[in-house]
């Protein structure tokens, strides 16, 4: 039975002009996992038969920062774009809003983080249903499937071994509610939950993969890291 590690992104950096870059924070979170993971792998004897991640900058900064913790330079991540996140911008942006612009939404405020996810809940549940049809976005069906075909591909090519898969928020909440056959009001609040350089542990096999753990922290869980955990 082989472990498969599901890692959400570093902090990114929500409501600047550019999300998909890693904050300062994002990078030390990443470098933390990284060390975090060389220390269990030793511990456990663990070899990483493959590494994948989404096409995202955060998601290659993210990996960078985990291998420069971890001093790895054997690993070559195969980029899946079915890992990549849902793009929030278009998801907010498709909503019958009337007079109120999304561009007036100031996620760096308390009021407007709040109103921001407030409103991509919603946004999420109309994607899910067929309701909208977010710009140059995938429909939710297509978005389950490229996260899947990842799964797929680890079963095929990897079912006993151990695999790291860089990703966001979204692809990560997609396939823990499709092994639980949650429903889709689920699946969004396991999005909304998730934090950053978070672990999703799953065992695996030729044949299934079931959820071990989800959204774990071990390697910010001391008082010296406790700060360090964010969740956007």
């Amino acid at each position: 039975m082989g472990h498969i590690y599901l890692i959400r992104h570093g902090q990114a950096s929500l409501g600047a002009a550019d999300y998909d870059q890693l904050s300062p924070l994002g990078q030390r979170q990443s470098e933390r996992l990284g060390q975090y993971l060389r220390q269990r792998s030793d511990e456990l004897g663990l070899h990483w038969d493959a590494v994948l991640t989404g096409s995202l900058r955060r998601h290659h900064q993210t990996w960078q920062g985990i291998a420069q913790g971890a001093g790895w330079t054997q690993h070559t991540p195969l980029v899946w774009p079915g890992l990549n996140e849902y793009n929030s911008e278009a998801l907010l942006a498709a909503l019958p809003l009337g007079p109120s612009p999304i561009s007036q939404i100031n996620p760096g405020s308390p009021e407007g983080y709040k109103r921001h996810f407030r409103l991509l809940r919603d946004a999420l549940a109309l994607w899910m249903a067929g309701t909208i049809s977010p710009h140059g976005m995938p429909s939710y069906t297509d978005f389950v499937a490229g996260a899947t075909a990842a799964l797929a591909h680890i079963r095929q090519h990897h079912g006993h071994g151990n695999v790291l898969v860089v990703s966001s928020g979204g692809p990560i909440s997609t396939l823990v509610g499709h092994l639980l056959s949650t429903p889709p009001e689920t699946t969004i609040e396991l999005n909304l939950q998730i934090r950053n350089t978070a672990l999703t542990e799953l065992a695996g096999s030729p044949q299934r993969q079931r959820l071990v753990s989800f959204n774990t922290l071990p390697h910010l869980d001391s008082a010296e890291h406790r700060g360090w955990v964010t969740a956007a």
